[in-house]
C-alpha cells in the first residue's frame, strides 16, 4: 500500500478533533444515566470542568446532529443515533486502556492518556489492539 501524502495525516488528525467533543460528551451522558440515572448540563459541566453556558452549545450541536433530546430544565437523554455512538466510543475506550495497561502504563496515566488516544486510532490500529490483548 503507498504512503500518504503528509497532508493526508493531518486532515484527518484535524478531523479527529471535530468528533472528539461530540463523541466525549455523547459518552459521558451515557455513563451518567447508567450511573445516576440521568444526565444534566451542570453535570456534564461539573466533569469537563466548564460552564453551563459551553455545555449549552455542545448539547445544542447534538440535537442538531440528531444525538440527544433535551429540553430546558430537563435532563439530557440519547437519541438511538446518540446510543449507538456512546457504545462505540466506550468500547473504543475500553480497548485502548486495556491496551496501554497491559503495556504497563500506570493506571492515572493510562486513564487520562486514553481519554485522547481513543479519538484517533483508526478501527485497523483499534483491532490490532484487540487482538494484541486476546494474544494473552
Amino acid at each position: 500500500m503507498p504512503a500518504l501524502p503528509k497532508h493526508e495525516y493531518f486532515r484527518r488528525v484535524r478531523q479527529d478533533h471535530q468528533t472528539e467533543l461530540v463523541e466525549d460528551y455523547v459518552e459521558e451522558i451515557a455513563h451518567l444515566h447508567a450511573r445516576h440515572g440521568e444526565a444534566r448540563a451542570s453535570d456534564l459541566a461539573e466533569c469537563f470542568g466548564v460552564s453551563t453556558a459551553a455545555v449549552s452549545k455542545v448539547i445544542t450541536r447534538l440535537k442538531r446532529d440528531g444525538l440527544v433530546i433535551a429540553r430546558p430544565y430537563r435532563g439530557i437523554f440519547l437519541t438511538p443515533l446518540g446510543d449507538d455512538m456512546a457504545r462505540r466510543v466506550a468500547k473504543r475506550h475500553a480497548v485502548v486502556l486495556e491496551a496501554l495497561r497491559k503495556l504497563g502504563v500506570p493506571e492515572e496515566i493510562a486513564r487520562a492518556d486514553s481519554e485522547g488516544i481513543e479519538h484517533h486510532c483508526s478501527e485497523a490500529t483499534v483491532e490490532a489492539m484487540r487482538r494484541y490483548l486476546d494474544d494473552d
